[in-house]
């Protein structure tokens, strides 16, 4: 018997000429009877030419399949899959050989002199009306991929299956083309093809930056990663049109794909995430660049990236927005060291990384000069700082908080981020309880939804109400809320043990509203323009002085605000076009010119 992928490689595979094909498994029948009448009834209908308009692909007919370019009259024919998924694989091979020859020029005109450049440009099966036989396109694939590179064995991979591979299939085809030739590597491309259905198209996008959004598209939340993501994104996508592809994932992380309409509109403007997607057709990036603005923590997906890293000729670049499950792995919830160390993995093969602060940067050099011990350069690491801004609260936001959180007169502490242990805020509640004891009057609302690991957290808060204390937690607000809250807070009070960028920090500052913060790492360095108080954040007493200056001492509150307000203010527009710069173009923060034209 054969086995069960023979039919598949029988559409593929050259055939000894007069050699007959072999019936579709679908009408095989032990009754030899039947069988006779059934090639009988075949050989007694006349044949005649395709119709114009017709299907080029072979048609099963009384199961039979019949040649391109034949049909049988007065027949209901359906298409034969078998003879479908020859034609794709057949188109992929001609878009494999196109793009090696384009890729052959590069090399002819570099050695030459000639300066090499990549004309931004998509090639597709679709736009290949008539592949040439296996015959013909084997003899071709044995000339040109007899010396490939890693690299080229990389793109025949991708554009073969329609997938993109791991480390270890480049290797295997590599091997495999050593022992026994070209041809022979192909087939494990082949069967991943069959597997994950031959007849997706396949585009091979040249020259454009591709930018990985897929965690962003799928999510209507707005976290720090998020906000980040679609803020840069949003504004490459304006600036730079066509150049930028925005892409995904299938749901098994093997195909990166064009995202839909609506993946796109959640990508950048978080609208609500599609329930269903339309298969879209998958990309394979070839030179160009591809950039991470997002964290990606799924593991098949991280193993590709890092093949794409490896072994691809397109740049490769991502946002680094923290070291936290390395460098404070106690506070992060189970599964995301080992995640995230893969996300590693493929980063340490990558060519830039943009840090959201200082104190970042440093974790991710610390990290890289780790990589010479395995041989490896790593990234270049500059860090470009994200902006603090603010938007402005209407009228009726700031009347919502003061009759939903303000309590009578009481000066309102406002603490912002999720409560999983890193953000600290058992510390607060400590510190919170100290004062009320001492008979300060104030009150604590916490904004953000539960984490890991913060039943402790929920269970002190419900203590505390029960002991009648002035402590509110809610897990969600709409952002023109938050706005208002924090102009209407006393002091922001961030004592966060790790953060790759304080963002509540930034925001509540910009607000014109004093921080309490930690005194390292990045939080210091967005208090070093002022406005803030900067407190051991594994002192409960630390924590609790600063909370008591600020409500006994006047003249302390007003010079934070004053220092507030006198902070330059960032802009989203100046950071996103500095990290384009230096992702996309290579060219470091510090010598891009600013908006006035000035490096």
């Amino acid at each position: 018997m054969r086995p069960p992928h023979s039919r598949w490689r029988s559409a593929m595979d050259d055939r000894a000429p007069g050699r007959s094909r072999t019936p579709v498994a679908a009408v095989r029948d032990s009754s030899l009877g039947l069988a006779k009448a059934l090639n009988g009834l075949r050989n007694s209908l006349p044949r005649e030419p395709l119709r114009a308009g017709a299907n080029a692909a072979s048609m099963l007919v009384l199961g039979t399949a019949v040649e391109p370019g034949m049909a049988l009259r007065d027949s209901v024919s359906v298409p034969n899959p078998a003879a479908m998924a020859g034609w794709s694989v057949r188109a992929r091979l001609e878009l494999l050989l196109e793009v090696l020859a384009m890729s052959g020029r590069h090399t002819t005109d570099a050695a030459a002199g000639s300066p090499v450049t990549d004309a931004p440009m998509t090639l597709s099966t679709e736009d290949i009306p008539a592949p040439r036989s296996i015959r013909v396109l084997r003899s071709e694939i044995d000339l040109r991929m007899t010396q490939a590179t890693p690299e080229q064995w990389w793109l025949a991979y991708a554009v073969v299956s329609g997938t993109l591979p791991t480390v270890t299939s480049v290797s295997e085809c590599c091997r495999r083309a050593q022992l026994r030739g070209p041809w022979a590597a192909l087939r494990l491309p082949r069967r991943m093809a069959a597997m994950v259905g031959p007849g997706r198209q396949v585009d091979v996008v040249v020259g454009r930056v591709i930018v990985d959004v897929h965690h962003t598209a799928h999510t209507d939340l707005a976290t720090g990663i998020q906000r980040v993501a679609r803020a840069t994104t949003r504004r490459w996508v304006a600036e730079h049109g066509a150049d930028v592809v925005l892409t995904g994932w299938d749901d098994d992380y093997r195909t990166l794909r064009r995202l839909s309409a609506a993946e796109q509109a959640t990508a950048l403007y978080a609208d609500q995430p599609p329930d269903a997607v339309p298969q879209q057709p998958a990309v394979v990036p070839w030179r160009g660049t591809y950039v991470i603005p997002e964290l990606a923590v799924e593991p098949p997906r991280t193993a590709r990236m890092q093949a794409l890293a490896y072994h691809n000729l397109a740049e490769t670049a991502v946002i680094g927005f923290d070291c936290v499950p390395v460098s404070s792995g106690e506070t992060v919830g189970t599964g995301m060291g080992p995640a995230f160390a893969r996300n590693l993995a493929a980063v340490r093969h990558m060519d830039r990384v943009a840090t959201i602060s200082g104190g970042a940067a440093r974790e991710y050099r610390g990290w890289a000069r780790m990589l010479a011990g395995a041989g490896l350069r790593g990234p270049r690491i500059e860090p470009v700082l994200l902006p603090a801004t603010a938007e402005q609260a209407t009228d009726a936001a700031l009347q919502q908080v003061r009759e939903q959180y303000l309590i009578g007169s009481l000066p309102m502490m406002l603490v912002v981020g999720s409560h999983e242990p890193r953000k600290n805020h058992l510390a607060v509640l400590a510190a919170a309880e100290q004062l009320w004891h001492e008979g300060l009057d104030f009150s604590v609302l916490f904004v953000g939804g539960n984490s890991w690991n913060s039943d402790r957290f929920t269970d002190r808060v419900q203590q505390l109400r029960v002991a009648e204390r002035p402590v509110a937690t809610v897990s969600g607000m709409p952002d023109e809320q938050l706005w208002a809250a924090y102009r209407l807070a006393h002091v922001s009070v961030f004592p966060s043990l790790n953060e790759g960028y304080g963002l509540p920090v930034a925001e509540s500052l910009a607000c014109g509203t004093p921080a309490i913060t930690s005194q390292f790492g990045s939080m210091a360095e967005i208090a070093a323009g002022g406005g803030a108080l900067l407190v051991d954040p594994r002192n409960d007493e630390s924590i609790a002085t600063a909370m008591r200056r600020t409500l006994t001492e006047p003249e302390l509150l007003a010079r934070l605000r004053a220092e507030c307000a006198a902070r330059p203010q960032g802009s989203w527009d100046d950071y996103a076009r500095t990290t384009w710069g230096f992702l996309v173009g290579g060219i470091r923060p510090q010598e891009q010119a600013g908006p006035d034209g000035a490096a």
